[in-house]
């Protein structure tokens, strides 16, 4: 099908016309230079043939969604939003480039930058959700790249207020990475089904192509929603890429939306837990305070976590800084990757400005010990022990993170008994009946291989894959600490349960 060609790039008084930067079904984006403060900037402008009152009041929505939510550091800055002298509605962005969604299809993406950006768009889609906002198409083409290499995440075209959701009629559909009960027509939108979405986005990242595309066969849409709805998410073929990560977006990608993380900052924590066992440096939560959190009813489980990790990361910036300043692609001699993304930080600073402002600290310096001044040795001497204590303290949080996931009991916690197993629509689903855990406990189910997953549901499902017998044994988890494991059940594959041996896990379950 032959591509239109962009539209005539609007008169705007105080910005002059560059090129074109990409066309849409229902807009096109053109560079602008803008004149007062004098910048390079993106212009989303609606065509003439859509523009009537319903899309409007869309783009409008748009607008003032995405300005509500440009503070946070992960989605995309909206300077302004006006109507031309032609009539055609407006948008003034940051520019970015779509360079994450030009690369993966050529050079799937590094398992390390995967965790990274799906950790970053995953805190700007839980800001939305906070503000009771879903995004509605997350895919990679709405992923961006700022020119400090930071993923911000664009496009709320089709957003919608999450109590709206079930009475919008859905507005453009990217099938590739659309929830099953979003194609099916069953809701326009959900929580889960932007779990789902980004689940299906960081596959396309890894794997190179959308999770239910087959290379080389039909990929219709009908053969699309076919597999979608079947929901048999294919091994991504890459020895590099942890089986706890496939793990973690099978789920995300289960077929019922219960089965899926029960929001976006579940699935933070379980991406996090990967870094911390790839010996990674953990990638910022931000979400917001505990002040904000208790203003706009936020649980209270999710609000000492809030708590908890901003105190985290407050402890951690000063040395996620100093490591902006290393080469790309190397390693710090703790193993940590070396993050030069020049990430924003929430006061808008990247990179690029702490590294002037520590040279000019350094020249200070050395003019100070020429002139034989013991307190500035003294000065670079705690500087160099400090640097050791917070890479220590880093090591043991991420050990911290790793361990929550072990199978070292503790005692005083409950102990699941009675696990049961069944053969249910080609899946085995384990079951078993709450312990008595508290507020905030979750659960720990491992199989033979080692392999495991944490959830806080009662019902786990696992997909065989071919394997004539899957084994589970569940134990509970409290703040890191994880209790005895209860006896495994086995069930076998051609429908019988048995006695104890473990199978291979490759999808999670009910996380509600």
């Amino acid at each position: 099908m032959q591509r239109r060609l962009p539209s005539t790039p609007p008169n705007l008084p105080g910005f002059s016309y560059l090129r074109v930067l990409g066309s849409g079904g229902f807009a096109d984006v053109f560079l602008y230079q803008q004149d007062l403060p004098r910048r390079q900037v993106a212009v989303k402008v609606l065509l003439a043939e859509v523009v009537n009152d319903q899309v409007r009041q869309l783009f409008q929505a748009e607008a003032n969604l995405m300005a509500s939510l440009s503070s946070h550091p992960s989605i995309l800055t909206v300077f302004q939003a006006g109507v031309s002298a032609d009539g055609r509605p407006y948008l003034v962005m940051e520019q970015c480039s779509p360079a994450l969604s030009q690369r993966y299809r050529t050079e799937p993406l590094g398992v390390p930058e995967v965790l990274q950006v799906g950790i970053t768009i995953a805190n700007a889609v839980q800001a939305a959700h906070q503000a009771g906002m879903l995004h509605r198409d997350l895919k990679p083409s709405n992923i961006l790249v700022t020119r400090y290499g930071h993923a911000v995440l664009g496009d709320f075209g089709i957003a919608a207020t999450v109590s709206e959701a079930r009475n919008v009629e859905a507005v453009g559909l990217s099938i590739p990475w659309s929830a099953p009960e979003v194609l099916l027509d069953e809701v326009s939108g959900s929580v889960a089904s932007e779990v789902w979405s980004l689940g299906a986005t960081l596959y396309s990242f890894l794997a190179g192509h959308s999770p239910f595309e087959i290379p080389g066969a039909e990929n219709s849409s009908a053969q699309l929603i076919s597999r979608i709805n079947k929901a048999r998410v294919p091994a991504i073929g890459r020895s590099d890429v942890p089986g706890r990560l496939e793990l973690i977006l099978q789920r995300a990608m289960s077929r019922r939306p219960e089965s899926r993380q029960g929001s976006m900052l579940e699935l933070i924590r379980e991406l996090q837990s990967v870094e911390a066992e790839l010996g990674l440096l953990p990638t910022r939560l931000e979400v917001a305070d505990e002040d904000w959190a208790a203003e706009n009813g936020v649980d209270d489980d999710d609000r000492t976590r809030i708590s908890a990790v901003n105190s985290i990361n407050a402890y951690q910036e000063p040395r996620r800084r100093r490591v902006h300043q290393a080469p790309r692609g190397r390693r710090s001699a703790a193993g940590a990757l070396a993050d030069t993304s020049g990430a924003r930080s929430p006061s808008g600073f990247d990179g690029s400005a702490g590294t002037a402002g520590s040279a000019g600290t350094a020249r200070g310096r050395s003019r100070g010990t020429a002139r034989g001044s013991v307190p500035g040795v003294w000065r670079r001497s705690v500087l160099v022990w400090a640097l050791v204590a917070a890479s220590v303290v880093i090591v043991v949080l991420a050990v911290v993170t790793a361990s929550a996931l072990s199978h070292q009991a503790t005692p005083g916690l409950p102990t699941v008994s009675n696990v049961s197993g069944e053969l249910r629509d080609g899946m085995v689903v384990f079951g078993w009946a709450d312990p008595g855990i508290a507020r905030g406990d979750s659960y720990v189910i491992t199989l033979r291989t080692g392999e495991s997953s944490i959830q806080k549901g009662t019902e786990f499902s696992v997909d065989p894959h071919g394997q004539a017998r899957v084994c589970a044994s569940v134990a509970v988890n409290r703040d890191g600490r994880t209790g005895g494991a209860s006896g495994e059940k086995c069930v076998d594959a051609g429908g019988s349960v048995t006695g104890s041996t473990r199978g291979d896990l490759t999808r999670g379950g009910d996380a509600s």
